[in-house]
């Protein structure tokens, strides 16, 4: 008998994906498959292959990607699975690519299940197994029930399955639930309810990664009646401190307007899709306000929406007049002040952060590559993941190889007897900082393109690449375009890397001197757990001298001072030799070329070939009697650059001379 309902079954496949007649079938989507399998993958209903299989190291390697995940998953599934227990179901929990990755099923019907393939470590594409829910839920996104003939291969026609698919926060297919069983009513709608439940419990699992993945940021819920504010757990979008969307569930993507999917709204404000400011926003989480009083609307449908907003877990909730945080603020608060040059890379740096592009960022050396770097990590939604950074002028070349990209047990002599994972997969979903990149061998360059590439990476050893979710964000003090021509940069991979350029200017050319180190002053005085002070001296010193080594020597120089201050007050004679050497050489020189002891003489040597801009800064300075400050305020420029061009000039102020 079975036989004769398999040969029915290969009759009917063969007539709707051959003869083009819908025979037998009401599902267009389960016919849609059935033509897949046949015309894409060559799959023949009378010849079910073994099952795809994949063995225990593979499979934890597959678990280890979304290891996280499986943590909420787990939960979810054993509350659900205590519902279905007396059902004979086996459920289980694919990842994105198809491939088992948890199990929970009765044990005494361990053996019929694994036989099916109900098992940790069975690949459910439809290339392999045909037409099955998880498969074709995993070609079409889409919850599905696949009731025994709808399977593609006759083997399979005594199974049922329905599964739902489960989104990451960023909008891309995560995992997929499911639960089969291997005997079930003749009727498809015998499974309609089973269908429900699994939809309910993978958005419930949805939501549960979701607020696990955003804990540190602003959450808003809304829902169309005020009662299920609460307990929505649909309706999510994250957001940050400048009201950036983060990420959201796709339901929530629905409700708004334009019919956007979730990678379309990340990285927007919030007040582009809802008529409200982030300011309002947030008094709902730090006011007591009715209910009834706590609504939404969308911008441009003009719905209304009951919504609530919690805080980042662990984070206290201000009044509004208090103002807030951001997470942009927070991450670049501490790299500049009002210097127009900085914000403006800041500004760049924050729209950049989101976006997903590879980054190269130049300035000298000592300048705040890194800091900067990761600032754009912090504030970006790969936050909650590592930031690595790797000089690679630091790491020999006989180790930078196996550093970046690991081995595996046995790799060469002298390596852990457990092989090691490499730095770029360490950066795995979150940052991969390349400090001067212009010093990493060619033949590691090749290398590094084709991870980026193919986005894979193959440890040495291995013949199986590892998949790796990458943003990588170079910084070089030298100028990869001249390397190129000079051959020593591959012009292919400058074009990887350089998905978005930021330059950081010299700490000379900055108009925020007095932040930098009022900054640095800040964080030495924390770690020695001692208030200590620049003098107006050391100040007008520091405005003046040019800064070869940038912010980096800049530091140096106060831990120096640091050291030798007798009363936690930094002046002159702390400071080293070499700076103040420097300073007074730079003014004799200037000095030489215009001596005299008062105005009348300086203005002699203010000649009719001198400069026209020479000429008003020494009418500003004698106006001002030589006070560099007021001059600065009225030509509205830093101290440091008022100085600079005194020195460009060669005037000396006369107290100076």
């Amino acid at each position: 008998m079975d036989g004769d309902l398999h040969k029915q079954h290969i009759v009917r496949v063969a007539n709707n994906v051959h003869a083009n007649s819908a025979d037998g079938i009401a599902d267009d989507v389960i016919r849609q498959s059935w033509m897949r399998c046949d015309r894409e993958f060559g799959l023949d209903p009378a010849k079910p292959p073994s099952a795809c299989v994949l063995d225990s190291s593979a499979v934890k390697e597959h678990q280890g990607q979304i290891e996280g995940f499986l943590q909420v998953a787990r939960t979810g599934m054993e509350a659900f699975y205590k519902q279905i227990s007396t059902l004979n179901y086996v459920m289980l929990l694919t990842d994105g690519e198809g491939v088992t990755v948890d199990y929970i099923g009765d044990r005494k019907y361990d053996r019929e299940a694994k036989q099916a393939g109900l098992y940790l470590g069975t690949s459910w594409k439809e290339r392999y197994a045909g037409t099955n829910a998880v498969g074709t839920c995993l070609s079409t996104g889409r919850p599905i029930i696949c009731h025994k003939t709808d399977h593609f291969y006759a083997a399979n026609i005594d199974l049922t399955c329905t599964a739902a698919p489960i989104f990451a926060p960023d909008g891309n297919l995560l995992a997929i639930l499911d639960v089969s069983s291997l005997s079930s009513p003749l009727a498809k709608e015998s499974q309609f309810l089973a269908l429900q439940l699994v939809m309910m419990h993978a958005k419930m699992i949805e939501s549960a990664n979701f607020l696990s993945h955003f804990s540190g940021q602003w959450i808003l819920r809304f829902a169309r009646t005020p009662v299920f504010v609460d307990v929505n757990k649909e309706n999510l979008i994250a957001i940050d401190g400048d009201g950036t969307i983060l990420g959201a569930t796709q339901a929530a993507v629905n409700e708004l307007s334009g019919g956007r999917s979730v990678k379309d709204v990340i990285g927007s404000p919030i007040s582009e899709h809802f008529e409200t400011s982030i300011d309002d926003l947030f008094s709902v989480a730090s006011e007591s306000v009715n209910f009834v009083h706590k609504t939404i609307t969308v911008r441009g449908a003009g719905e209304l929406f009951y919504m609530d907003i919690t805080p980042p877990t662990g984070k206290s909730v201000f009044k509004k007049k208090a103002g807030f945080l951001s997470g942009h603020r927070n991450a670049f608060e501490r790299i500049a002040g009002e210097d127009k040059l900085m914000q403006a890379s800041i500004t760049k740096a924050k729209r950049f952060a989101d976006q997903n592009l590879n980054i190269i960022i130049s300035g000298e050396t000592g300048t705040g590559k890194e800091l900067m770097a990761r600032a754009i990590h912090n504030c970006s939604v790969r936050s909650i993941k590592p930031f690595v950074a790797i000089n690679c002028a630091a790491i020999p070349e006989s180790l930078i190889e196996s550093e970046l990209f690991g081995y595996e047990q046995g790799a060469f002599t002298g390596g852990s007897n457990k092989g090691k994972k490499g730095l770029i997969m360490q950066s795995d979903g979150g940052t991969l900082f390349l400090d001067e990149i212009s010093d990493m061998p060619l033949n590691l360059q090749s290398r590094l393109l084709r991870v980026l590439a193919e986005r894979e990476v193959l440890a040495l050893g291995s013949d199986k690449p590892k998949k790796a979710d990458l943003h990588v964000i170079s910084a070089s003090h030298k100028d990869l375009r001249v390397l190129i021509g000079r051959g020593g940069f591959r012009e292919d991979l400058y074009y990887r890397l350089n998905g978005a350029t930021l330059e950081l200017p010299a700490l000379r050319h900055r108009q925020d001197i007095s932040f930098v180190v009022g900054n640095i002053v800040a964080e030495e005085s924390k770690l020695r757990r001692t208030h200590f002070e620049v003098s107006t001296e050391v100040e007008e010193i520091f405005e003046r001298y040019p800064w070869p080594g940038n912010c980096r020597q800049l530091r140096n120089v106060l831990q120096f001072a640091m050291a030798l201050t007798d009363d936690e007050i930094i002046k002159a004679n702390d400071l080293p030799d070499e700076i103040r050497f420097e300073l007074q050489s730079n003014e004799l020189s200037s000095s030489a070329a215009m001596t005299g002891v008062d105005d009348s003489l300086q203005n002699a040597a203010l000649g009719s070939g001198y400069p026209r801009k020479a000429k008003s800064l020494v009418a500003l300075l004698q106006k001002h009697k030589w006070n560099i400050t007021d001059v600065a305020l009225e030509l509205n420029l830093a101290r440091s650059t008022v100085y600079r061009r005194m020195k460009k000039y060669a005037i000396v102020a006369p107290n100076d001379r």
